[in-house]
């Protein structure tokens, strides 16, 4: 049996931004905890979902017709194969919730995929 997650320390620990980590799983999806500041790529996911949670901070979900603005608390759920973008002006931590397996790039790929790893 694995112990609890604390969030916030395992945010604490994460180095970098842009690099998600794995803190648990639910059925077939990954919960994920990451750093984030400044824009990250365009990029969807044909297959699935991908919801953003916001524990710490504010961000934007820029979309190809509007945009999506969360604060600490809010929850909101890029319909999979919808192009997006996420990006935050200050450092915002926050919590993904996707099927196992998502490339953190979608389609577009680049320097800026992470290797799935666990916390």
């Amino acid at each position: 049996m694995r112990p609890p997650v604390s969030l916030p320390r395992t945010l604490d620990a994460i180095p970098e931004t842009w690099s998600p980590r794995i803190v648990g799983q639910v059925n077939d999806a990954h919960l994920k905890v990451a750093r984030i500041e400044g824009d990250f790529v365009w990029h969807s996911h044909a297959d699935t979902d991908e919801a953003f949670y916001v524990v710490e901070g504010e961000m934007t979900l820029e979309l190809r017709d509007g945009e999506v603005k969360l604060r600490a608390g809010d929850l909101w759920v890029v319909p999979r194969g919808v192009e997006h973008r996420p990006r935050a002006e200050r450092e915002c931590r926050i919590l993904l919730v996707e099927r196992a397996g998502t490339q953190n790039t979608g389609d577009a790929g680049g320097p800026r995929t992470a290797p799935e790893r666990w916390a």
